[in-house]
C-alpha cells in the first residue's frame, strides 16, 4: 500500500510540475502587460493543484475564518508548499515575502515579481520592507495583503521554532492590522519528502490583531493565537507529535 501511495504522490508531483510550464508558458504574454495575468495564472494553478490532491490522493482542503478583503499584514504558519497554495487561493490580492533565490527559479520567479512579492536576502529584510513600503505609499507597487512567514522557513508539525521579530517591524512601520493564519498542511505535503497522504488540510485565518500594539503583546499575542490554533488542528487530524 505504501509503495502504490508512493508512485501516485510521484505522478502528483511530477503532473503539477508540468502544469506549472504550461500554465507559465500559456499565461506570459498576458502576464508580461499586467500583474492581473500573473495572478490569474497563479490562481489557475492553484486550483489545478488542490484539484487533483483530492481526486488523485484524497486530499482534501478547507478554509476556516473569513479570508481577508482589505489592505493587512498576514502572519501564517508555514508548514508546507501546500499552505502557499491554499493562502494565495483563498485571499483576493497576498503577495509574500520570499527567498531572493526564488526569483531565479524557472516560472515561480517571474510570476512571484509579477504579482508583487517582495524577495529579501538573509539579514537584509529590513532594506526590503523599506523599499517596498517606499514603493507603495508613492503608487510603484499596488497595496494588498502582505504574507509573511514569522518563523521564517517551514516548521515540521510538532517541531518549534522562535517566531522572528521582523514581523513585528512590518506591523510597526504598515501600521494595519495583522492576521494571524495557522494550518495543519504538513502532516499531509511535508517537507523534504515526495510522499503525499490522505486527509483534511485545514488553513484557519483567525481574527486580526489591532494595529497599535507594543512588541511584546503583539509578539506574545500572534505566537500564543497561530500555535494553539495550529496544535488543534493537528489533533484534530490525529497528530499527537
Amino acid at each position: 500500500m505504501l509503495a502504490v501511495r508512493w508512485v501516485i504522490s510521484l505522478f502528483f508531483v511530477v503532473q503539477n510540475a508540468v502544469m506549472m510550464l504550461l500554465v507559465g508558458i500559456v499565461f506570459l504574454p498576458w502576464a508580461l502587460v499586467s500583474s492581473k495575468g500573473a495572478r490569474a495564472a497563479c490562481k489557475f494553478y492553484c486550483i489545478w493543484v488542490l484539484w487533483t490532491a483530492r481526486w488523485m490522493l484524497n486530499l482534501r482542503h478547507e478554509i476556516r475564518g473569513t479570508p481577508p478583503s482589505g489592505e493587512m499584514l498576514i502572519a501564517a504558519k508555514h508548514q508546507s508548499f501546500l499552505d502557499i497554495i491554499m493562502i494565495f487561493n483563498a485571499s483576493p490580492a497576498a503577495k509574500f515575502i520570499m527567498k531572493r533565490e526564488l526569483l531565479w527559479t524557472p516560472v515561480i520567479g517571474l510570476y512571484a515579481y509579477r504579482i508583487g512579492c517582495v524577495p529579501v536576502n538573509r539579514g537584509k529584510r529590513g532594506k526590503a520592507i523599506k523599499k517596498m513600503l517606499h514603493d507603495v505609499k508613492s503608487g510603484l507597487t499596488a497595496a494588498g495583503q502582505l504574507v509573511i512567514y514569522s518563523q521564517g522557513t517551514r516548521v515540521k508539525p510538532g517541531e518549534k521554532k522562535p517566531y522572528k521579530v521582523g514581523t513585528f517591524a512590518l506591523y510597526d512601520q504598515m501600521e494595519q492590522v495583522c492576521m494571524p493564519v495557522a494550518t495543519n498542511a504538513g502532516l499531509f505535503w511535508p517537507k523534504g519528502t515526495i510522499m503525499r497522504k490522505p486527509g483534511l488540510a485545514v488553513v484557519t485565518f483567525l481574527e486580526p490583531i489591532p494595529a497599535g500594539l507594543e512588541q511584546a503583546e503583539f509578539m506574545e499575542r500572534l505566537e500564543a493565537e497561530v500555535e494553539a490554533c495550529s496544535d488543534s488542528l493537528m489533533a484534530e487530524a490525529g497528530f499527537s507529535g
